[in-house]
């Protein structure tokens, strides 16, 4: 199996449980829920995705033909000392679509841990380090287990109440971006003071401008 990439570079993870640690993004080319494409934006599952995931023209993208390929490249770009526990954060797009056994297992024989930041759609295979959902408005969740939730606030029609159900160990709200993110931040505030079984997700990495 071929990789498509979008983009594949060094930073800090920004959110949820593990904001902060030096992580390799590897952020894979389409999703399930929206083409990507402005003009379908409006019908799409998902109509707030702010993330650039079309193509493979992105800092590191391209067409990888196999996963020692990816996790090479990879792994050159990972500045931590050898031995030492390295981070890869698979996300998209819907990272899912591609991420398989084969690349898993390549990950960990480099070194790396390997996390995914999903919508839920698809199930998650075996192996992976840490699993992050993050639901999208009605799409329907398939994988209801993980280590966080991340639940982008608020999405119309979605009470966070509906998942606390499941087996997650964290449950986070993130507050939408756009226009009116203070607004957002500040009901995502009130929520987690009223429901303390969730905790604000805070992106960092567009404070710092990080990638």
């Amino acid at each position: 199996m071929s990789y498509a990439v979008k983009e594949l570079f060094l930073t800090l993870q920004g959110e949820g449980g593990q904001a902060g640690r030096a992580a390799v993004f590897c952020r894979f080319a389409g999703c399930n829920l929206w083409s990507g494409r402005e003009e379908d934006r409006g019908s799409a599952v998902c109509t707030f995705c702010d993330t650039d995931f079309v193509g493979m023209d992105g800092e590191g993208g391209g067409r990888f033909q196999t996963a020692e390929a990816l996790v090479q490249a990879a792994r050159a770009i990972w500045r931590g000392p050898v031995g030492a526990p390295a981070l890869v954060v698979c996300t998209g797009g819907e990272p899912l679509l591609q991420l398989d056994p084969a690349l898993i297992a390549a990950f960990h024989a480099a070194g790396f841990e390997v996390a995914v930041e999903t919508n839920g759609t698809l199930a998650a295979p075996d192996g992976l380090d840490w699993i992050c959902v993050s639901p999208k408005a009605d799409a329907i969740l398939v994988q209801t287990r993980g280590d966080e939730l991340k639940l982008v606030f608020p999405q119309v029609g979605v009470d966070p109440a509906r998942f606390e159900g499941l087996d997650f160990r964290r449950f986070l709200l993130q507050p939408m971006d756009g226009p009116i993110q203070k607004a957002n931040t500040e009901a995502a505030v009130a929520y987690c003071l009223e429901h303390p079984l969730w905790r604000l997700s805070v992106q960092t990495h567009k404070y710092l401008g990080l990638p």
